[in-house]
């Protein structure tokens, strides 16, 4: 399927995954809309986006957490820009790596508003704007954590199991709304996921890809434009995928 034209909504667009999907989907010549909390990371994106392949993007401070203000930007919308051919979840975190029991309740909180709540209320919204519109496709990115528990992940795990049973209700709810649905589900991915997880401990941070090759944001992004692409009749429903040094959550190689 030819998507030039098309217009993409992505959240958490301002680094990683976001940011390399944003930039594939440029190159395949769609117009964007890029949201995410650091409104000055996605303003330079979109400039270097115009630049490179000339695309129209639409820069939006969001805050996916914040219900009333998810709400109220697409009451705001401008028209020309509520025909969402695409959704990209991407927007989600991870705090802390403790056992439950030891683990910081506020970090729960952010995990839970972002990854549940934040993707509930985007996806609300768009949805309505598909169906309004005949047709759309949304795209989760979840996680393999959504399919198997590691230790000390618990909660991190639990929101990421909670997107992947929200992604299997969306396509049984929207599959006669001419709306496909797809979660592409990554193992370990360097972004600055590490990085935010241990409150910015770069050290820490870089010892959870030592000695093994993790897969890159532009490999994910590859991925979300190879589901985007497909036939309309065609819906790739799951993608998991590892790093070749990855077998499974917990079973990593290392030299």
């Amino acid at each position: 399927m030819n998507i030039k034209g098309k217009i993409v909504f992505i959240t958490g667009a301002s680094s990683g995954i976001g940011m390399e999907s944003a930039k594939a989907f440029a190159k395949e010549g769609c117009k964007l809309i890029l949201t995410a909390r650091r409104i000055d990371r996605i303003k330079i994106l979109a400039a270097e986006l115009l630049k490179e392949f000339g695309t129209e993007s639409l820069t939006l401070p969001l805050d996916v957490r914040k219900k009333e203000e998810v709400f109220t930007l697409f009451e705001k919308l401008p028209n020309d820009w509520k025909k969402i051919d695409i959704l990209l979840n991407n927007a989600g975190v991870g705090k802390g790596l403790s056992p439950l029991h030891d683990s910081d309740p506020e970090g729960w909180d952010e995990m839970i508003d972002t990854n549940v709540k934040g993707l509930l209320f985007i996806t609300k919204s768009v949805s309505n704007l598909m169906i309004k519109n005949g047709s759309g496709h949304i795209i989760n990115v979840g996680s393999v954590a959504g399919r198997e528990v590691y230790p000390n992940g618990n909660v991190y795990c639990a929101t990421k199991f909670a997107v992947n049973a929200l992604t299997k209700a969306m396509r049984v709810e929207l599959y006669d709304k001419n709306i496909r649905v797809t979660t592409v589900d990554p193992g370990m991915v360097e972004t600055e996921f590490s990085l935010v997880r241990f409150d910015g401990d770069e050290e820490r941070a870089k010892n959870v890809y030592k000695g093994m090759t993790p897969l890159s944001p532009a490999d994910i992004a590859d991925t979300i434009i190879f589901c985007a692409t497909r036939p309309a009749h065609v819906n790739i429903s799951e993608v998991v995928i590892y790093p070749s040094d990855q077998a499974n959550t917990t079973t990593v190689k290392r030299s």
